[in-house]
C-alpha cells in the first residue's frame, strides 16, 4: 500500500475545464446538481438491490430480473454522472456517508417488507428523482451546458421507463388469484 499522500483536488473544489468552455461559476452550479443526482442515484441503486435480493412470491422471477436490470440502469447512470462531474472540473461524490448526506431522497430502512410495499417505496423514490432530474435538465440548459442537459434528459427517459414498469407491477390486475397466494 502506498504511503504517499498528495491530494490532487479537494472535494468541493472546482478547477474548471477550458476544453468545455463552461465558466467556473456555471460549472459549480452544474456540478452541485450532478452530485445531487449522483447521490440520489446511488441511494436508489442500493434500495433496488435490496429488493432484488429479498423479493419472494409468485412473481419472484420477473421481479427479481426487473429489479436487477433497474439497478444496472442506476449504476450505469451513476458512472456517467461521476464522469461528467470530473469533466466539468469537479470531484464526484464517492463515499457512502457523503452520498447519503447529499441525496435528496431517503433510503428505506434495513427491514424487509412485502414486495408491494417495497415497490411503493421504489416508486416514491423514482418520482422524487424524476422531479429533480427535470429541474436539473432545465438548469443545465439555462446555463448553456447543453451536453449535460442531454445526458440528464437521456437518463430521465430511462428513469421514467423504470418507474412506469414499477407502476405496472403495482396494478391490482394479476394472474395470481388470492386463493393461490393464501396456500
Amino acid at each position: 500500500m502506498s504511503t504517499q499522500k498528495h491530494v490532487l483536488q479537494h472535494a468541493g473544489d472546482v478547477e474548471g475545464s477550458d476544453g468545455l468552455r463552461i465558466g467556473e461559476e456555471k460549472a459549480e452550479q452544474i456540478i452541485d446538481a450532478l452530485n445531487t443526482d449522483l447521490a440520489a442515484t446511488y441511494v436508489l441503486y442500493h434500495q433496488i438491490k435490496k429488493h432484488h435480493w429479498n423479493v419472494e412470491g409468485a412473481e419472484f422471477r420477473d421481479l427479481h430480473l426487473f429489479l436487477d436490470e433497474a439497478a444496472e440502469h442506476a449504476e450505469d447512470f451513476a458512472d456517467i454522472l461521476a464522469e461528467r462531474v470530473q469533466a466539468l472540473g469537479g470531484v464526484p461524490h464517492a463515499s457512502p456517508v457523503t452520498l447519503q448526506e447529499a441525496s435528496p431522497v431517503e433510503p428505506e430502512d434495513e427491514d424487509v417488507y412485502d414486495i408491494r410495499t417495497s415497490l411503493e417505496h421504489d416508486l416514491e423514490m423514482y418520482g422524487d428523482i424524476i422531479e429533480t432530474l427535470r429541474e436539473h435538465v432545465e438548469l443545465a440548459g439555462n446555463l448553456g451546458d447543453h451536453a449535460t442537459a442531454e445526458i440528464l434528459r437521456e437518463n430521465l427517459v430511462q428513469v421514467e421507463e423504470d418507474a412506469h414498469h414499477v407502476e405496472h407491477y403495482l396494478e391490482d390486475d394479476t394472474l395470481v388469484t388470492p386463493d393461490a397466494i393464501e396456500k
